[in-house]
This record gives C-alpha cells, sequence and structure tokens, in this order.
C-alpha cells in the first residue's frame, strides 16, 4: 500500500512539473504584447535579438601574438654541444642559406629585377596618360591656350619624361639579359630564372 502511495505521488509530483513546464515554454514561445506603437515592438524586438545574438569571435592578429623569445647561444661544454652525429650538418644547412650562387640567390636577383621592370613599366603607363591629357587638355586662360599653342612646354617636358622611361625599361631589360647570360656562366640552372 505504501508502494503504491509512493507511485501516485511520485506520478503527481512529475505531472506537475510537466505542467509547469509547458506553461513556462509557451509563455517563452509567444509574442510579446503588441501595446500598437510600431516602434516600441520593434524597439522590444531589437533589444530581445540583441539578447539572442552571438558575440563575434575573437580573430588573432600578428600585434597579438608575441613574438617568439631568440634563442640563447648553446653554453660551452660538452652540455651545450650536439650530437656528433649532427654536427657537420648545422653548418651545411647555414651556407646553403647564405650562398651568392644557389638557387635562392638567383631566384632573388631575377625577382627583383622583374619588380624593377615592372614599376617602370607602370610609371611609363601613367606619363603616357598624362601625355595624352596635356595634348587634348583646355586652357580656360586665353594667355595660357595661346603660350601652350606655340611652344606646347607641359607636353615636351612629358614628352621628355617618356623617352627617359622608356630607356630606363630598355636599360632594366638589358640588365635581366645579362644576368641571364651570367647564370648561364656560373653554371646555374636555367629554370632559376624563372
Amino acid at each position: 500500500m505504501r508502494l503504491n502511495l509512493l507511485i501516485k505521488d511520485s506520478v503527481l509530483v512529475m505531472a506537475l512539473l510537466l505542467a509547469g513546464g509547458v506553461a513556462y515554454a509557451q509563455q517563452q514561445s509567444s509574442p510579446p504584447p503588441s501595446t500598437g506603437d510600431p516602434v516600441a515592438d520593434a524597439a522590444r524586438k531589437a533589444r530581445e535579438e540583441k539578447k539572442n545574438a552571438q558575440k563575434p569571435k575573437k580573430v588573432f592578429t600578428d600585434d597579438d601574438v608575441k613574438p617568439a623569445a631568440p634563442e640563447a647561444p648553446p653554453a660551452s661544454g660538452s652540455a651545450g654541444k650536439a650530437p656528433s652525429g649532427t654536427e657537420g650538418q648545422q653548418p651545411a644547412a647555414d651556407a646553403s642559406k647564405d650562398d651568392p650562387t644557389g638557387e635562392k640567390a638567383w631566384r632573388k636577383r631575377f625577382q627583383e629585377q622583374r619588380d624593377k621592370i615592372d614599376k617602370a613599366q607602370k610609371e611609363l603607363d601613367v606619363l603616357q596618360r598624362e601625355g595624352e591629357k596635356a595634348s587634348v587638355q583646355y586652357y580656360p586662360d586665353p594667355q595660357k591656350a595661346l603660350m601652350e599653342q606655340n611652344n606646347r612646354a607641359d607636353i615636351n617636358a612629358i614628352n621628355a619624361k617618356i623617352e627617359a622611361k622608356k630607356q630606363e625599361i630598355e636599360q632594366l631589360k638589358q640588365g635581366l639579359d645579362d644576368l641571364e647570360s651570367e647564370l648561364r656562366k656560373a653554371g646555374g640552372d636555367p629554370g632559376w630564372a624563372r
């Protein structure tokens, strides 16, 4: 009998808890009461969305991360020495980094030369656009227009800059050709020039 009474009490408590949970869920899911004022309703809705919105994730940049501390030089004595199998390997790796006749050095030299040519070509393009603009430019001041018609100082100055830039590009291209022949003479791989 006691067991039956205990079971009945447990079922009753669970039913009350379930009914309370359902009522609470319905209260949470039902829209808030409308006040009739659309601005107030919109503000209330915005506050609710702001509460439920997730915070943006932190993005780490190089400024946030501290650089690694430089390694201390090995202490003198037997404790600081590398194992005997790796003693000869370290200097060889360092030598390949600083080798002026290595692939890395040649590729860097060729890339720097190509970058100079690209920069000079872009500057030439700008000068040519300025030259085109100067040749069709209208001067509202009749004195200036008459003077430019006769001596064309602005146009001539820009044309001189254009010619100088073209010569510079030719010299840079010749430097690239010279670099390729220097690579061949040094016995390097022609693929390093790409």
